[in-house]
């Protein structure tokens, strides 16, 4: 049985929210897709399978709406609302991105849905909070992530080049929020027996993610610059990443700190014949040594622990540039050393440790006859598993099923 088996999860389908739905329904969840008529326009949103556009064959829809039946409702119809009030009656949990005075216009905001269903948990997601103004103003997510801040840190050494973000980072970001405070008040009303309404902020979450940049502000009214493939910083610090041998890139990470990672570097480089190209592997040798804590603190002000720092971050460089990025990758973790190769997305989907954590997950298309590979969960649990149950819903697809389970 999945972790949570037996909760009905309302969805009404916009794009902020799918990742949401999509972590109710893979855990176990019984999570109920409403679109309006017509469908939600991610439907056709590229790309397609075999390339081919075509209703039923959108990537993005497949992997947002996994797990989940869908129906569909006219909510500007009171026949449609009276459906939807319907499924509200049976659900434990809503979850909605609407304009923020849509559902109170309707008659079926918290206040009119907790009447009917009191332990409802209502979800709600806008770009600045339910009770500010400018909820009210277009938005996408790259508008969302500008305001709130993360791209101000994610990016090159060279300010030349603009900020960078990640695919829907800042709708993906409110959607873990929602899902989590949802969590929180399921947990809260198996103890009180009461539900509550949760406002989600996009802006908000996606702000707590900046870590020491707001709050370098806040504290200090100083601004942190975006460095290449490093924490953003007031201060410059040093480069981390290195080309490899087979022309791939890696980041050198975290260097050795404690004895025993300086002495394993030092083995490793001796092992590849490199200890006498590195002028620093003295310095490597005295960390091997070192007897007592190695004070981080003191690093600038300390000649030797400086230099025994700067032999660590060296010889992580040097390796990399004499052997390719994946076999840096692998000696470092058998060193014990925190390094990345930096992989593209397919590389790292055909990575042997993903692979071997089963996050490669098989899902039959009956309607197509053919089993598609989608990305599985980061967590691995034994005993509430997460699964897969269904492919995204063709539209209404289950318009009969739902409805008359709730037939009386």
């Amino acid at each position: 049985m999945s972790a949570l088996t037996g909760l009905r999860v309302i969805e009404l389908a916009r794009e902020p929210i799918a990742l949401a739905g999509k972590l109710f329904g893979d855990m176990g969840a019984d999570v109920i897709l409403v679109e309006p008529p017509g469908g939600d326009p991610s439907r056709d949103y590229p790309p397609f399978a075999g390339d081919e556009p075509g209703a039923d064959r959108s990537l993005y829809w497949w992997h947002y709406h996994t797990s989940k039946r869908g129906v569909v409702i006219d909510l500007d119809d009171e026949a449609g609302r009276d459906r939807f009030l319907s499924l509200i009656g049976t659900a434990d949990v809503l979850l909605e991105a609407e304009p923020r005075r849509r559902l109170g216009a309707l008659g079926l905001d918290y206040e009119d849905l907790a009447r009917l269903r009191p332990e409802l948990i209502h979800v709600a997601v806008t770009p600045y909070g339910r009770d500010d103004a400018k909820s009210d103003l277009p938005f996408t997510d790259l508008t969302i992530m500008a305001a709130s801040g993360p791209p101000w840190s994610c990016g090159y050494d060279d300010h030349a080049l603009p900020p960078i973000r990640g695919p829907l980072q800042g709708y993906q970001t409110a959607a873990h929020f929602a899902f989590l405070s949802a969590l929180t008040a399921l947990l809260y009303r198996s103890v009180s027996g009461r539900g509550q309404f949760i406002d989600v902020s996009m802006t908000a979450a996606s702000n707590v993610t900046t870590e020491a940049a707001s709050y370098s502000w806040l504290v200090a009214q100083r601004t942190v610059q975006r460095q290449t493939g490093r924490h953003a910083s007031v201060s410059p610090s040093r480069e981390t990443q290195q080309l490899c041998a087979d022309g791939r890139h890696a980041n050198t990470g975290v260097p050795p700190r404690q004895p025993r990672e300086f002495a394993a570097l030092y083995d490793w480089l001796k092992e590849l014949g490199l200890d006498a190209e590195l002028p620093e592997a003295v310095f490597l040798e005295m960390g091997a040594n070192w007897e007592g804590p190695f004070d981080l603190s003191r690093i600038g002000s300390d000649d030797e622990i400086t230099a025994i720092f700067g032999a660590g971050r060296e010889g992580l460089k040097l390796i990399a540039s004499r052997v390719s990025a994946q076999d840096f990758f692998v000696g470092c973790q058998r060193a014990g050393l925190a390094v990345g190769v930096v992989n593209a997305p397919e590389e790292a989907f055909e990575d042997g440790h993903f692979k071997a954590r089963g996050f490669q997950v098989p899902v039959h298309h009956e309607d197509i006859d053919r089993t598609i590979v989608y990305p599985g969960a980061p967590y691995a649990l034994t005993g509430s598993p997460w699964a897969i149950s269904r492919r995204a819903p063709k539209l209404g697809e289950h318009d009969d099923e739902v409805f008359g389970e709730l037939a009386p």
